[in-house]
């Protein structure tokens, strides 16, 4: 009995090193100003719909106006995202992806770009010690 209360303490110790947690995404929502002109509403409207449930951060300056949207432990995409409903000032809904302009996933782009740094750092690597292989010494 002891040796078999033993085995299920470790029987799931082990399971929970290797439970995978799931990480936080990250969205950038592109929007231009005339577009939600004509829907007449605007990013402060879009972003308390979406404040209560995620953190969100707000940018407008001289090009298009962006929110960057934080979901903790997710398994959403962009896809997924487009299609939350957002109230507009007239009582009617629409998706995200038809009210902006672009909907990007940060975290899938960061991994993207850390292989394509990785593969090109190694192939950097690789061509210096080419190099000093075939310069002769003098």
């Amino acid at each position: 009995m002891k040796s078999l209360g033993i085995l299920l303490i470790t029987l799931f110790l082990s399971l929970s090193v290797f439970a995978k947690e799931t990480e936080s995404k990250t969205f950038l929502v592109l929007f231009k100003s005339k577009e939600l002109k004509s829907l007449n509403t605007s990013m402060k409207e879009i972003q308390s719909q979406f404040s209560s449930a995620f953190k969100i951060r707000t940018y407008a300056g001289n090009s298009e106006l962006a929110m960057i949207i934080n979901i903790p432990e997710c398994e959403f995409d962009a896809c997924f995202l487009g299609q939350f409903l957002v109230s507009l000032d007239k009582g009617e809904n629409m998706k995200l992806q038809e009210i902006a302009f672009r909907l990007i996933d940060m975290t899938a782009n960061k991994k993207s770009l850390d292989t394509y740094l990785t593969a090109f750092e190694a192939n950097q690597h690789k061509k210096k010690i080419d190099k000093r292989n075939t310069t002769p010494a003098p």
